[in-house]
């Protein structure tokens, strides 16, 4: 139970730091209160997660594990090396929709943004392979403290770590873990 909870929140944890979300999360906090875009990004995660466990879970059921190992080291696989060639530009802007609260505004950024994204597909594979509820768990509190970090330090992380260093550690640990299935695996 604690392992896959663990890696989950792991995995997510290194996948998030300095992805698009984070990005946009510390961008709404350095031109509003922090709170509130806290709230908004963690309420559009946690809806994406359990759409995320959902269809991983409901995949375990009808997908025989062999196949579904192998759709999760491919898919890992694909995340690690795209995340390592990925160069971003450090100077993207996120542009708020006027009227409406930050928490709306939050809300929607981050779900649009992750809808479909790398993470939600990493968390539907990992429900498919662990305990659901614990890949839930651990995938919603390493979001929740990506977010956290991203509005209290952000800026700091940011001007001393390039975004393409993050996404290439980031890339590592995908590689890591299609590898440590693979073990699993055979």
């Amino acid at each position: 139970m604690l392992t896959s909870l663990l890696s989950t929140f792991l995995l997510i944890f290194i996948a998030e730091f300095g992805d698009k979300s984070q990005l946009v999360c510390m961008l709404l906090a350095s031109r509003h209160r922090g709170l509130p875009v806290f709230l908004g990004a963690i309420s559009a995660f946690a809806i994406l997660n359990i759409l995320a466990v959902t269809v991983g879970a409901a995949a375990a059921q009808f997908i025989p594990e062999f196949w579904l190992s192998i759709f999760v080291i491919a898919l890992f696989s694909f995340f690690g090396i795209k995340s390592l060639f990925e160069i971003e530009d450090d100077d993207e802007t996120i542009d708020e929709k006027p009227g409406h609260t930050i928490f709306i505004t939050a809300f929607l950024m981050i779900f649009v943004a992750e809808l479909g994204d790398k993470t939600q597909l990493t968390i539907a594979a990992l429900a498919a392979a662990n305990q659901p509820i614990n890949v839930y768990i651990g995938a919603t509190l390493a979001l929740a403290m990506t977010t956290l970090i991203g509005i209290i330090g952000g800026r700091w992380v940011t001007q001393h770590i390039s975004t393409t260093t993050l996404h290439r550690m980031s890339g590592m640990f995908f590689l890591l873990f299609a590898a440590w299935t693979a073990y699993r695996l055979f």
